[in-house]
Parts: structure tokens; C-alpha cells; sequence
């Protein structure tokens, strides 16, 4: 069973993804994608959006979505990689265009660092591409390193975070 999110963001709802959210998430992602001349993949990279009980939730990661007004807008998730001990990778982190520039971006990613440490990891891998420019500037301005490893075909750089212990943040 997946853990439960919600937070608020302004009149932003980001919450732990429900069935019935499949067919929107994976269209905020085709249109994202679209967007900016990528193409969607939903029988390869993609595929962990259609099929979130087997990629996230039963992996031990989350994936949530964000909504205004009841409309979904926005999607993002972690889930355990192999990258390492205590490391998970960020993925389907993606606004529509009407979310942007609000800082809701920066919020998302600092509450999903905030939860991956809480449970204990130490290390956050993502994967994205040099034309998602506000996305790589996004993740280089949290403290987001480059890295190696590609795996994602339509991917070009890599970035890894090191994260504090949660016990090194005494709660309190």
C-alpha cells in the first residue's frame, strides 16, 4: 500500500497519485514532452506512469500529482534505483505550462528531498534532458550535481544529490 501525501502549495494540491489519475498524469507528460520536441513513451521510459502499483508503489517509492481546482496539472515521483545504497532516482516530475514560474517547481522538489529523507535515503539520481532548460536549471540550482550514466535514450545528462542523514536533523 502506497504511503499518503498532501501538502498545499497556494491553491495547489500535490497528493499521492489514485487510479484514477493514470490517463491525465500520462497526458500532462505527452504534453510536456511535446512541448519541447519529446516524444512520450509509454511502452518504454514512460511506462512507469501508466503502471505506478508496480514502479512506484511496490518498489517502495511514491509518485504523487498536483492539482488545481480539481484539474491535474502536474506529476512527480521517486522510487529505490541501483544506483546505490540508500539512493532512489526523481522521475515524471513535470508541470503544464500554467503551473510554471510560480515556484510551485521548487516546492515540489524541496517536499519530495524533504520525504526521500524522512524515509531514509541519502542519495537522489534523475535523469532528464539539455533542452528541458528550466528543469536542469531547477535541479542545478538546488544543488543538483552532473553525473554519468544514462540510461533514458532521450536523456543527455545525469545529476545526483547527496542528502544528510535524517538523523543528522533531530526533529524537534
Amino acid at each position: 500500500m502506497p504511503l499518503d501525501h498532501h501538502s498545499t502549495f497556494g491553491p495547489y494540491l500535490i497528493r499521492s497519485w489514485q487510479s484514477g489519475d493514470r490517463a491525465a498524469a500520462v497526458a500532462i507528460i505527452d504534453e510536456v514532452l511535446k512541448e519541447y520536441c519529446l516524444t512520450c513513451e509509454p511502452t518504454d521510459s514512460d511506462r512507469d506512469a501508466l503502471e505506478v502499483e508496480a514502479c512506484y508503489w511496490e518498489t517502495g517509492g511514491e509518485f504523487w500529482v498536483v492539482e488545481i481546482d480539481g484539474v491535474l496539472v502536474g506529476t512527480a515521483g521517486y522510487r529505490p534505483t541501483q544506483r546505490g545504497e540508500g539512493a532512489v532516482e526523481l522521475r515524471k516530475m513535470y508541470l503544464l505550462p500554467q503551473a510554471r514560474g510560480l515556484g510551485l517547481g521548487r516546492y515540489l522538489l524541496s517536499t519530495l528531498e524533504s520525504v526521500i529523507q524522512q524515509r531514509g535515503f541519502t542519495d537522489i539520481w534523475l535523469e532528464t534532458a539539455s533542452v528541458l532548460k528550466e528543469a536542469v536549471g531547477l535541479y542545478e540550482a538546488s544543488g543538483y550535481e552532473p553525473a554519468s550514466g544514462v540510461e533514458t535514450a532521450r536523456c543527455d545528462r545525469v545529476y545526483r544529490k547527496r542528502l544528510p542523514s535524517a538523523s543528522a536533523h533531530p526533529v524537534g
